[in-house]
């Protein structure tokens, strides 16, 4: 690997992981009617309705696939129709296509209802979710990485502040080398499958 490039990740996540964000102007709230804003590197995420606009943005520019860390598929987020639409139409528009998820802590999604977990019981060739194993790092983040190219992370997932890059394969190759980690260390979860089938 190229230490240059290495160097320049690590100085933007430490950039990241010590920043205070503002408040955005609203001029520059993100769209989806703009999904692709290259032209911005980093727009920064401080509410409920921008994270939940800047994942769905970003969800709606994956090609092959959408690599979810969280701690219990935030329903304000994942269980909402407009995300959920945007996974459906990835999942049956590319055969090829596949969405993972990692849940640190999936105490509520086993208590609640949510329908992010109704859609990969029926479409589990696509939708692939895990529990973080115990002994795998776990982090206090959550993220949402489209192919290896966009990302919205939250260096807290109990505050919805945060960053959305939709077009940063360094950083989004970064992080995405450490969900794939945390991925094969954490074995397949049958307990989201069954739950609520009876």
């Amino acid at each position: 690997m190229d230490m240059a490039g290495e160097n320049d990740s690590s100085s933007v996540l430490a950039q990241l992981a010590t920043a205070r964000y503002a408040p955005e102007a609203s001029a520059d709230t993100v769209s989806l009617a703009t999904p692709a804003r290259t032209d911005e590197p980093m727009t920064v995420v401080t509410s409920v309705a921008e994270a939940r606009i800047a994942v769905d943005t970003a969800a709606a520019s994956a090609q092959r696939m959408i690599s979810i860390y969280t701690p219990d598929l935030e329903p304000e987020i994942y269980d909402q129709s407009s995300f959920l639409e945007i996974i459906k139409r990835f999942v049956l528009s590319r055969s090829f296509s596949k969405v993972r998820v990692l849940l640190v802590d999936p105490a509520r999604v086993m208590r609640d209802s949510n329908r992010f977990i109704a859609m990969g019981r029926r479409l589990s060739s696509y939708i692939d979710i895990r529990y973080v194993a115990d002994h795998a790092p776990q982090r206090a983040s959550a993220y949402l990485i489209a192919d290896d190219r966009a990302i919205v992370y939250r260096l807290r997932a109990d505050t919805w502040d945060g960053i959305a890059d939709f077009n940063n394969p360094p950083v989004a190759r970064l992080y995405l080398t450490e969900f794939d980690a945390v991925w094969n260390a954490s074995a397949p979860e049958r307990a989201l499958r069954v739950a609520r089938r009876s």
